[in-house]
């Protein structure tokens, strides 16, 4: 081709080329004013050529248009309505919040240990006693009491029961919720001096209050903190953090144990292992039926019912016993569920 054609022919198509993205662009502008729909669907193709590193989606919600993904600060700023800038003070909400919260009372903080009472132990034994009936008849007491460390559940009585449980105590839990149905919310001076001897009774154990561990409750954790302090009971108490439900809770569904809230056996277990060196467990037994099919009572010392399979249980504790069978059979403790034969 000669080379003044070839001159005409570049300038015709760059004029071509030209008038092409000018119709583009027009046609982008018309369909900005036009609907929302078409306008979210342009600006993320042309955004997207415009600025590769942008990657961030914002969902917008408009009443008059669906929700539209855009990567357009531009289009953030448009399609946002602004905040009102009137406030007012939700005085309802903010009391409702601080009453969540618990405050730490004189007494609670004056009974506060500054130092774990459990720091630098370590225990050759530890005997972790379950409240079930499975522990009657059983004859595990002396076995029981001859372990270097043995933590109790719920301050079960164990006085009149000592020839299935024993009565060696060096730890002991209390949750709130046993001050209301062992001991009748103190509701008179009898159920008080009932509380008071079980705490007597304790002659220096540990008593681990999960007072941080529930909603509720903070009231009877006071009854008890107050009593412990007036009578002066020869007692170590203990504060659990709320840190280590969820810790203990997490450590477990990482083992593929897929517990809903960890019952208190399960927790002085998992503890336990931090200054046991061999753990054994007693009154362990999640079911209605003993091994030879003979009724087992929920607790040992009272007629409480409870559905160990019901789904509006906080616990799961089949599956917890599932696990710990599991953990017997490995060597990892060792977990009785009849009768005791004395050797440990």
């Amino acid at each position: 081709m000669p080379l003044p054609c070839r001159g005409w022919t570049l300038a015709l198509l760059t004029l071509l080329v030209g008038f092409l993205i000018f119709a583009d662009i027009s046609e982008i502008e018309e369909e900005e004013s036009g609907s929302s729909g078409g306008r979210g669907t342009i600006r993320s193709a042309v955004n997207s050529l415009h600025s590769k590193s942008n990657r961030a989606e914002v969902v917008i919600n408009d009443s008059s248009s669906p929700a539209v993904v855009d990567r357009s600060n531009e289009s953030i700023k448009h399609n946002i309505k602004p905040a009102s800038s009137k406030w007012s003070h939700n005085q309802t909400l903010s009391l409702k919040i601080r009453d969540s919260t618990m405050n730490v009372s004189q007494n609670l903080y004056e009974l506060l240990p500054r130092t774990s009472p459990l720091k630098g132990k370590q225990f050759p034994t530890c005997a972790i006693v379950g409240n079930s009936g499975v522990l009657l008849h059983s004859s595990c007491g002396p076995e029981i009491d001859a372990h270097s460390f043995v933590i109790r559940c719920n301050l079960a009585p164990v006085q009149e029961y000592s020839q299935d449980v024993g009565m060696k105590t060096d730890l002991v839990t209390m949750n709130p919720s046993v001050i209301q149905r062992a001991f009748e919310d103190l509701v008179n001076e009898t159920w008080r001096e009932k509380l008071l001897q079980r705490l007597h009774s304790l002659n220096g154990s540990i008593l681990w209050i999960p007072a941080f561990m529930a909603k509720g409750g903070k009231e009877r954790v006071e009854w008890v903190n107050e009593l412990i302090l007036k009578h002066h009971i020869n007692v170590r108490t203990a504060y659990p953090s709320l840190r280590l439900l969820h810790a203990v809770r997490g450590y477990w569904l990482t083992n593929k144990v897929h517990i809903k809230r960890p019952t208190t056996g399960l927790l002085m277990y998992t503890l336990a292992t931090r200054f046991c060196n061999r753990i054994y467990l007693y009154g362990f037994w999640p079911f209605p039926l003993d091994q030879n099919q003979n009724p087992v009572k929920y607790h040992y010392y009272d007629s409480l019912k409870y559905g160990y399979t019901s789904q509006a249980s906080p616990h799961t504790m089949p599956l917890e016993f599932k696990a710990l069978k599991t953990l017997h059979q490995q060597g990892a403790l060792k977990l009785t569920v009849g009768e005791c034969d004395g050797a440990t």
